[in-house]
Parts: structure tokens; sequence; C-alpha cells
């Protein structure tokens, strides 16, 4: 579990393709802080592992489905990342609840600047703006940002300049793609209100339950 507070931007150093998988080395520092073979790093919002630590870098193994529903898959070497360890379990709380699993990726429509912040444009499809709601929480690349406003085809964010100036969406432009982030406690509510569509599961109160017993 994570909290999209981005503890430093690395670089990716290199990205091997070997069918539809992939292996990303990344160079760092700070992350590397404590962190052991196997532990959790968030790489631009996706959780991954580390299979492998160097003294300026680890390294991370990405499957198919990951490089299909992120945008790691046009990554290449040079490019920044944001990077987070895993919450530990007596730190501070400082964004929301980010899991690292990525619902897709959205697209930058603009970057603006309004007095003391960027105003980020964000398209996406509308099987994820369901689950985007005004002044509630999104993932944007691993990043914990408040919503400003929904649309049919778009949502925005409004960025403090020291957000900007410390995560890798200082290199993004119009077009560049996006790492989405649901906030996931809508969506576990929205599957536990959801009927369940099995015979089994079926509810067995009918009217004539109903009138039997006086009701």
């Amino acid at each position: 579990m994570f909290t999209g507070i981005i503890e430093e931007t690395g670089t990716i150093a290199s990205i091997t393709i070997s069918g539809h998988s992939a292996r990303l080395r990344i160079s760092c520092k700070k992350v590397l802080e404590q962190t052991k073979i196997g532990d959790s790093i968030a790489v631009n919002g996706i959780c991954l592992t580390a299979v492998s630590i160097g003294e300026a870098e680890f390294a991370a193994d990405v499957m198919e489905e990951t490089l299909r529903r992120s945008s790691l898959g046009v990554l290449h070497a040079g490019a920044a990342v944001n990077l987070e360890r895993a919450m530990a379990a007596d730190g501070r709380f400082g964004g929301h609840l980010v899991s690292g699993h990525i619902d897709g990726t959205g697209t930058i429509r603009s970057l603006k600047p309004k007095e003391n912040a960027v105003w980020v444009t964000v398209a996406a499809g509308p099987e994820l703006l369901r689950y985007i709601v005004e002044k509630g929480s999104v993932a944007l690349d691993g990043i914990s940002l408040t919503v400003v406003c929904v649309t049919e085809r778009e949502f925005q964010v409004s960025v403090i300049p020291h957000t900007i100036g410390h995560t890798a969406l200082r290199h993004k432009e119009p077009g560049s793609p996006v790492n989405i982030e649901c906030d996931v406690i809508g969506k576990y509510v929205e599957n536990l209100l959801t009927p369940a569509r099995t015979e089994q599961q079926q509810s067995k109160i009918t009217e004539e339950f109903l009138k039997k017993y006086g009701f």
C-alpha cells in the first residue's frame, strides 16, 4: 500500500523487452534506503517488486498485464519516473490509499498556470471517469491529487509548485500519457452494492414470503 506522496524521481537506466514482458533498471537513491530484494516500490504509481538492488539502482520485472494497462511500455532509457516505497506501518498518511494497481491511462490535454498552481486537464475513458469525483482523490503517475472538476470526457486537478518541482510531472506536456488509479474505496463500495448474479446468491425474500409473514 502507498500514499501517493512521491519520495524522489528516478531515471530509467534501461528497459529490456522479452516477448510481452520487460525488465526495468531504475537509477535512484532515496528509495534504496533500507530496501531489500522482494520489497515493493511504486514506479509511476505501479507497484513493482525489486528483484535486484545495486548501490544506485534497482531492477524490477514488468508482466504483460502491467505493460498493457499502463504507460510503462512507452517509456525509454533516460525518462524520469516517480518513486515511492511501500508505506511503513508507523509512517504518516500524507496522501490517500493508493494500491499501486493501475486502472488505465489518460492523456494530458493541457497544463495551465493559474496563480500559485498549475491546472492539469486529463482526458480519460468513461470506464475510469465513473470513479473520479469532484473533490475526491486520484493518483496520476502515483501522485496523490485532489480532483477539481469532472466532465463527460476529462477531469482537472490543481497542482502546487512543490509537487510540480519534485515529481516527473514537470516533464509532462500536452499529449503525454499518465497512469490513473481511481480511489480504491469507491470500487469496493460499488462491488459490494452490485446485486449478485448467481441463483445461489439471489435474495430469498419475495413478495410471497413477505405476505406469508404478515408484511
